[in-house]
């Protein structure tokens, strides 16, 4: 959806009549979209002059169009400014424009290859490099664009950043990020000729095949051949995606039940439930792999943003432009409420039971579940209800039955929905078992002797000797991480010291570092601890469970029990010091259960209650 369009000659009267950004506030309020803050109506009023310098030019013809925030379809993605017309040999180009108000930025890390740190919103942030927010904007366009693809339009994706001081631009400009300003060129405030002459080498007068800006705006959204070729090679060439016993049996009927809905067009929901490590998130990937190579609208959706991430940074084998191609396929329920109803063909929601009623920005959101069912012809639920972990987590069986029965979705739960063999926990369900039994978790829990299972799980009485032991199994492979439960305050963060965790015997640690997308893959994140919403959807091969003073043992009783008031006060998420005691209860265990399920191999544990760490002890030793 393009929020406001023109001619290159009413865009420029609209900016020099100073009424260009109230134009565009207005539109995305009839249009129903979210946006138009104070920040983002200052950076159209002050952006837009800047655009029409560059476009207020003889030699560029009076009925070029020009677009302004153009939603990207089924997303909350936004293009700034895009140039649609032909070039001086009739080849229609669309130029793609970033725009940036931003004065400095420097280089975050040498690994990380598309990230830059600026200052935004009076505080420092790392954020994509405009070049590289171009370029995937572009590859968008180009994948799913039925019209571009078959008219073979030219797509160019540049940035402009008005307002960027010279003196910083080695940062931008640095080896790191080469391969995105040579495909997207970025240019600053003291470029204008030259960004002119990129504008006019691509665009001088209107496209001769009609209008362009239509093509765009109301073309089919479905994936090309581009995109199915990029991600079935990456799906084929990567071993730990492959299906093994009832997962295939699973995934038979989830293809089945997608021809059956293409067919009669008849809206159907699949809900798959299975414990940790049972493969939903392997059979997800397998499933949207198919469904795009046979040219079906679909997406993998997580609420949390973690295993989105890790998928992507495994398929793409860490290669920028692999992510770029197909990252678009891996999206947030963030914004769906924006999105009318069976536009997508499938939707493969994973770890549904995180979904929430509205993520905060999501002004039109109003119940997740209900927005994954309504936009999708077919929604297939992964779900786990013992890993809620928050107060507003809502995704559960009873949730998904209400809203198919209000939007006549047809729900199917059979057997073979039911995933129970383990591919985590050296393969295992008696590892769930005995956990569920340490926890206490329910009273049909059966014991399980640790010495039956072929499982490293060891407890130690002091927080730095399990480091020490964890970081020698991550120099092999950097598959090992720390993860906590909600106790621990977030100094850092809150800039009220360097240190988050500090636990007896000298351990000092941070939480997992702010902005760091890829902390379950990053090289230097091993010393840094993991919140459940990082950990959780994500496996390594070893796991070290710091297990707070909200989880203790009362020997009076011989009862596992749980204090909500031991949650940190700075847990914005969970909602747990708000939540009754039972409620408490239960996801504090769910909390843990899903914690000390992550270690394909081991998992290595610090009890800060004695207690508890007696009472693990003695279980450890029957």
């Amino acid at each position: 959806m393009i929020v406001y369009s023109a001619n290159k000659h009413l865009f420029v009267q609209d900016v020099k009549n100073g009424g260009i950004a109230t134009k565009i506030l207005n539109l995305i309020r009839e249009r129903g979209l979210t946006g138009g803050q104070e920040r983002e109506f200052e950076a159209w009023h002050n952006s837009m002059k800047f655009m029409r310098d560059i476009v207020d030019d003889s030699e560029i013809d009076d009925d070029v169009q020009i677009a302004i925030e153009y939603n990207i379809p089924q997303t909350s993605k936004r293009v700034d400014f895009i140039i649609i017309g032909a070039d001086t040999e009739n080849k229609d180009n669309i130029v793609i424009v970033e725009l940036k108000q931003w004065s400095k930025a420097e280089v975050v890390d040498d690994d990380m290859h598309f990230s830059v740190r600026t200052y935004v919103a009076n505080d420092s942030r790392i954020v994509c490099h405009p070049s590289y927010q171009a370029y995937s904007y572009s590859r968008f366009l180009s994948n799913y664009s039925q019209a571009i693809h078959e008219r073979n339009i030219h797509l160019i994706p540049c940035s402009y950043l008005h307002n960027y001081l010279p003196a910083y631009k080695p940062a931008l400009s640095a080896e790191i990020y080469k391969e995105w300003y040579t495909t997207a060129p970025f240019f600053i405030m003291n470029e204008v000729q030259q960004f002119n002459d990129f504008i006019k080498k691509y665009v001088t007068k209107k496209s001769s095949h009609g209008d362009l800006l239509y093509l765009i705006d109301n073309g089919r959204i479905k994936p090309t051949k581009s995109l199915q070729d990029a991600l079935s090679t990456m799906v084929r060439g990567t071993p730990v995606f492959d299906l093994l016993d009832e997962q295939a049996v699973c995934y038979d009927m989830c293809i089945r039940t997608m021809l059956q809905c293409l067919k009669d067009r008849k809206k159907r929901t699949i809900l798959i439930q299975g414990g940790p490590g049972t493969g939903k998130s392997v059979l997800a990937v397998n499933l949207l792999m198919h469904l795009i190579t046979c040219a079906c609208n679909a997406a993998y959706v997580t609420k949390n943003s973690a295993p989105r991430q890790a998928f992507l940074s495994i398929l793409s084998q860490n290669r920028a432009e692999n992510i770029a191609e197909i990252s678009q396929l891996f999206r947030s329920p963030f914004g769906l409420s924006q999105v009318p109803a069976n536009s997508y063909d499938c939707l493969i929601v994973d770890e549904a039971h995180r979904l929430v009623k509205k993520m905060y920005g999501d002004w039109h959101g109003e119940n997740q579940v209900k927005e994954c069912i309504n936009s999708s012809l077919l929604t297939i639920f992964m779900l786990d209800e013992d890993q809620a972990v928050t107060t507003k987590d809502i995704g559960s069986v009873q949730e998904i039955k209400k809203w198919c029965k209000d939007l006549g979705s047809t729900i199917i739960m059979r057997e073979e929905t039911k995933l129970t063999s383990q591919f985590r926990c050296n393969g295992s369900d008696a590892y769930i078992q005995f956990i569920d039994h340490l926890l206490q978790r329910n009273d049909e829990s059966l014991y399980v002797s640790l010495s039956e299972l072929n499982y490293d799980f060891r407890l130690f009485d002091d927080p730095s000797q399990m480091r020490n032991a964890l970081r020698e199994k991550n120099s092999i492979n950097n598959k090992t991480r720390m993860v906590a439960g909600y106790c621990y305050d977030w100094n850092v963060k809150n800039h009220r010291g360097d240190i988050d965790i500090e636990l007896p015997g000298g351990f000092k640690a941070k939480w997992n570092l702010a902005n760091d997308k890829i902390w379950a893959i990053n090289p230097r994140s091993f010393e840094e601890v993991g919140c459940i919403h990082t950990a959780q959807g994500l496996e390594f091969d070893y796991v070290g469970v710091l297990i707070g003073k909200d989880l203790i043992y009362d020997k009076s009783t011989e009862h596992v029990v749980t204090n909500r008031l031991a949650i940190s006060k700075d847990d914005n998420s969970s909602g747990i010091r708000g939540a009754s005691d039972i409620e408490a209860h239960r996801l504090i265990l769910n909390t843990y259960k899903t914690l000390l399920t992550r270690g394909q191999k081991g998992c290595y544990v610090y009890c800060e209650d004695d207690e508890l760490r007696k009472y693990f002890k003695k279980m450890l030793s029957i």
